[in-house]
């Protein structure tokens, strides 16, 4: 599955879904959880349900963010949304795998009443937004067989640690979030699932989204959350090697494909070993 965009969407908002329903994102969050008032939430609900059951192939996942685990909402949404059409959920405020493992048990039989194939419903984890999930980011390893990607917020943990802001002066962020942040990238890792960087908040501002995406790409993230539509192109354009690096990947495999049992190889005058294999089939799978 590729992730490389995930656009939020209100998902009591008619208006806004057809402003992105042709955008050119990987995913859509269709949101039943903080972006919809307390008092609009059924019909949030009732509103995605009808989108899923209007079918049609979208050229991207439809995915729904439910309410949390413990709000005792997520059972109603997940009563009306897991339908055919429906690729993922974007599961927020989780504790650890224990929870995956959970909302995994609540799917099973929802999905065959559905008549739906076993695990179609995939898993993407908002994996630091509480204090305990940031102790148990390890227990995502082994990967549940639904989990597909991890990413990462700041928000809901500033606001259970009690933080006053969640920046530095020049934007960068404090170190607490610094460490959610290197943290959600290396439980993926780990778990062998995609790493998904947080949203960037100032959508006007495209240059600075460019270069922190450029950033998190550099460090390993393989695609980003996105909140307004102009930020969409952009992402997917930072999170696509290039056409150079795909030659190159493709030169590494096929080097090492014809050296069987060799673990150093010298191409373009620069020494490559296993590392380097595995990263050059981590790019082809990117384009996969």
């Amino acid at each position: 599955m590729k992730l490389r965009s995930l656009l939020f969407v209100p998902g009591d908002s008619e208006k806004k879904f057809a402003k992105v329903e042709a955008c050119a994102a990987d995913a859509l969050i269709l949101d039943l959880e903080d972006s919809v008032a307390p008092e609009r939430k059924p019909y949030a609900r009732d509103h995605v349900a009808s989108l899923l059951d209007a079918g049609g192939a979208p050229d991207w996942s439809f995915f729904v963010r439910p309410n949390p685990l413990d709000s005792r909402m997520m059972a109603d949404d997940l009563a009306a949304v897991v339908k055919p059409g429906l690729k993922g959920l974007l599961i927020p405020k989780a504790n650890g795998g224990a929870d995956i493992a959970e909302i995994g048990r609540m799917l099973d039989p929802l999905e065959a009443a559905a008549g739906m194939a076993a695990g179609s419903v995939k898993i993407a984890v908002v994996a630091t937004e509480t204090p305990l999930a940031m102790f148990n980011l390890g227990s995502y390893t082994p990967a549940h067989p639904r989990l597909v990607a991890l990413t990462w917020g700041a928000e809901d943990l500033g606001a259970a640690v009690g933080a006053t802001d969640n920046k530095e002066p020049d934007g960068s962020w404090t170190s607490p979030y610094k460490l959610a942040r290197n943290m959600c990238l290396f439980a993926a890792a780990s778990a062998g699932v995609l790493p998904i960087d947080t949203l960037y908040a100032n959508f006007r501002d495209p240059e600075g989204l460019e270069a922190d995406c450029r950033r998190a790409r550099r460090d390993g993230f393989l695609g980003r959350i996105a909140i307004h539509p102009d930020q969409v192109d952009i992402i997917n354009r930072c999170f696509t090697p290039s056409e150079a690096e795909i030659a190159f990947a493709r030169r590494i495999v096929e080097a090492f494909a014809a050296n069987p049992g060799v673990g150093t190889l010298g191409i373009d005058g620069k020494m490559v070993d296993i590392p380097h294999l595995k990263a050059a089939k981590k790019t082809l799978a990117s384009i996969a």
